[in-house]
């Protein structure tokens, strides 16, 4: 397996480019099961969860192409409705083929998902969902849900879950009547779903807001979409010049999807600057403690840029604290940049994180994609060499993360 090998020290500089959205592609790439014809993805991310989605349409009968971050699906020859089960195992995000081969072929089966383990993520909102919509569920060593003649149903979620708001808005569109979520999930990546369902016929209203409508058609059509950028990635990168007392331009971002992120950066010190679709980032040599990271759902602080946030407060001047409400295992990180030198306590959800003057290099594994970039930060300010093991776990979401942080002046290699 490979590793990264980090020279720690360098401040990060230049301008980078942030790539497509990973949590808005793949709930996308699943509903191009719904027009039974040909749709065009722009600003595809090159990432290992991407090749396995691009994988398991194949399996269904999809024929696929991809070159040059673009994606060409057609889904006019379904053959199967049943998701192999090495490919659900491979990636969490598996899971939202269930509203839409729901909703083209009336049946699906397939097995939990798997991904990375920072915590347990019931699917328990997902079928209860899928249920009031008028399927089937059984669940006997696989899940197989079925339901030819799906109506348009009245439904509260109990938790704003993303996967879930994103099955039933899957699983609605071709659903007879009119479907209302309430509590649905407010996320970018929603209204990005949203917007790829309309631009094939689907009538959805109000994504990014706490109730979504879907009005059920009868049918959908062809269609060419373009992906939003990574908010995820962007606030790596933002978090990672501001650990190494850098300065970056990030492009193609929108600053609306980034505002948490902001805050905190700007708590610590950093000078930012937007327009539209570019941020200056401008660190300090050395960052301010922040006084509380608490994670939520949007638009709160983002659970996944939570570890990247504590890896830079790791050298900063003065004590932050974190709370974690959304994954209860989402500290994984924590011991591995404790051999590095940090200085932190965990007390169930709670963690205090003590700035230490510096990090020293060591040999660290990711567990979990998120912990993997945070360890790979804690590398690039850590005196020595870093060595990171597993970062299969960070291809899975970050598009040549060695690359281009190598492109911004960082010492980093793949060995």
């Amino acid at each position: 397996m490979s590793l990264y090998r980090i020279v720690g020290g360098n401040r990060l500089n230049g301008n980078i480019r942030v790539e497509g959205a990973k949590n808005a592609v793949l709930p996308v790439l699943a509903a191009t099961i719904l027009n039974g014809g040909e749709s065009i993805i722009e600003n595809v991310p090159a990432l290992n969860d991407v090749d396995t989605m691009l994988e398991i349409l194949t399996s269904l009968g999809c024929s696929v192409y991809y070159q040059n971050n673009t994606v060409a699906v057609d889904s006019s020859n379904i053959t199967s409705n049943e998701i192999p089960t090495v490919l659900v195992k491979r990636m969490r995000s598996s899971i939202v083929l269930l509203g839409s081969l729901l909703g083209r072929t009336g049946k699906v089966i397939t097995n939990y998902p798997g991904g990375c383990a920072i915590g347990v993520r019931p699917i328990d909102l997902h079928l209860k969902g899928l249920r009031q919509l008028g399927a089937k569920v059984e669940m006997h060593g696989q899940i197989v849900c079925v339901g030819e003649n799906l109506v348009g149903s009245e439904i509260q979620l109990d938790y704003p879950s993303v996967g879930a708001t994103e099955n039933i808005m899957l699983a609605a569109v071709l659903a007879k009547g009119t479907t209302i979520i309430r509590n649905a999930a407010k996320e970018p990546e929603i209204a990005d779903l949203q917007g790829f369902l309309n631009s094939m016929g689907a009538r959805i209203y109000g994504a990014g807001n706490h109730i979504i409508r879907i009005e059920g058609v009868r049918k959908l059509h062809n269609t060419s979409y373009t992906v939003i950028p990574d908010r995820i990635a962007a606030g790596t990168y933002m978090a990672a010049a501001a650990a190494t007392g850098g300065e970056i331009t990030l492009e193609n971002i929108v600053v609306e999807h980034l505002h948490p992120v902001i805050d905190k950066l700007k708590e610590s010190g950093c000078m930012i600057q937007t327009n539209c679709s570019n941020m200056r980032v401008a660190a300090p040599r050395r960052l301010r403690a922040v006084d509380l990271v608490r994670t939520l759902p949007y638009p709160g602080f983002p659970t996944d840029a939570q570890p990247q946030m504590m890896a830079a407060m790791c050298t900063a001047q003065g004590t932050s604290i974190f709370v974690e409400n959304i994954f209860e295992n989402r500290y994984r990180h924590i011991d591995e940049l404790i051999k590095m030198g940090a200085d932190i306590k965990v007390d169930g959800r709670i963690a205090v994180v003590r700035g230490v003057p510096k990090l020293s290099g060591a040999l660290v594994t990711a567990k979990d994609l998120r912990g993997g970039a945070a360890l790979v930060m804690a590398g690039l300010v850590a005196e020595g060499v870093t060595e990171v093991d597993g970062i299969e776990h960070i291809d899975r979401g970050y598009e040549n993360l060695g690359r281009k942080l190598k492109e911004l002046g960082a010492d980093i290699t793949m060995v």
